[in-house]
């Protein structure tokens, strides 16, 4: 399949792996990427760009298909080493690199000049029209349906991605809710032009997280997601248990009064534990509304054959079918 995504990452499929927090290593970037989708390291998993650096120079061992950096830029007191980050992005020879968070026009001149392809991760079509203005090659654009941060307009994907099309110049994929055949096809006609998958790349083979996070994903219905931080305006969606139901609590007995540090306990530093040790119920983690649509744990190139197989046959049969009628 040929789309602008496509030719600008050079993939063969439009089907891009999300950065995820402890879940994006090289095993899975290059376990999407040899099944013709981009993976996506995640940097900031990553204590230090030194360390950066090694994981990139892994991930070159396991395929020498194109394969993404995720550069999430955060609003933190401690800042990461950003520059650190972005000169191994450059000097490790990677051509993708997706950014989320703040605003990161401040990175696009470099990046540009080593011949770096910029996407930017939005929760709207104002952000989405403010990164094709300031230079982006491309926009994810994350429905409300998305695991981790929906951002606080709550627009899902049904109206988000066709308003997309009708503003956007630059090409766009769809997050937030993908999981087949079916949500790159509907994403296509949509507008988009690929999709992107993070919670369902987190129940694959490869994904280097503990079998009790994946089977959890698979046990999980639509229903089984939560918002959190809503009152901080840091809207999370996170997959249920005893610890984002404390988070909750928390939430309504303290109302507005609420700070960040009074729900520490949840949120802050749970991912090692979680993806790492599969102490499931220790904290919130990141999970999308697409569990629900979520049955097994295929190997990457089984998913993405899959979605491929699927999105071939409801083109050309169910819907040149229809139109033969």
């Amino acid at each position: 399949m040929k789309t602008r995504i496509t030719e600008l990452f050079g993939i063969q499929h439009p089907i891009i792996q999300g950065g995820m927090h402890y879940v994006g290593f090289a095993e899975l970037a290059a376990a999407v990427s040899n099944a013709g989708g981009l993976g996506i390291i995640t940097a900031l998993t990553q204590k230090t760009p030194a360390d950066l650096a090694r994981e990139i120079a892994k991930c070159r061992t396991m395929t020498d298909k194109p394969f993404g950096v995720n550069l999430t830029f955060l609003p933190v007191v401690s800042q990461p080493d950003y520059p650190g980050y972005v000169k191994a992005i450059i000097d490790g020879g990677v051509k993708a690199v997706e950014t989320a968070g703040n605003n990161p026009q401040k990175w696009l001149p470099i990046l540009k000049e080593a011949g770096v392809a910029v996407i930017h991760k939005c929760t709207s079509v104002r952000h989405a029209l403010k990164a094709e203005a300031i230079g982006c090659d491309a926009v994810s654009v994350d429905g409300f349906e998305c695991g981790g941060h929906p951002g606080e307009d709550d627009v899902p994907n049904f109206i988000l991605l066709p308003r997309a099309a009708e503003e956007l110049k630059i090409p766009f994929v769809s997050s937030g809710g993908m999981a087949d055949g079916r949500s790159l096809v509907a994403s296509l006609a949509l507008g988009a032009e690929g999709m992107n998958m993070g919670t369902r790349f987190m129940a694959t083979k490869e994904a280097p997280v503990h079998e009790k996070v994946k089977q959890a994903i698979v046990a999980a219905s639509e229903l089984d997601t939560r918002l959190v931080m809503r009152p901080l305006r840091n809207t999370e969606r996170v997959l249920n248990n005893a610890a984002v139901e404390r988070l909750l609590e928390k939430e309504r007995t303290l109302g507005d009064k609420i700070k960040f540090e009074d729900i520490m306990p949840e949120v802050a530093g749970v991912y090692p534990a979680v993806m790492q040790r599969g102490d499931v119920e220790i904290g919130a983690w990141s999970c999308g509304m697409v569990a629900g649509l979520i049955h097994d744990i295929p190997t990457c190139k089984e998913l993405i054959d899959r979605i491929m197989n699927e999105a071939n046959a409801i083109i050309r049969k169910r819907l040149e079918g229809m139109l033969a009628a």
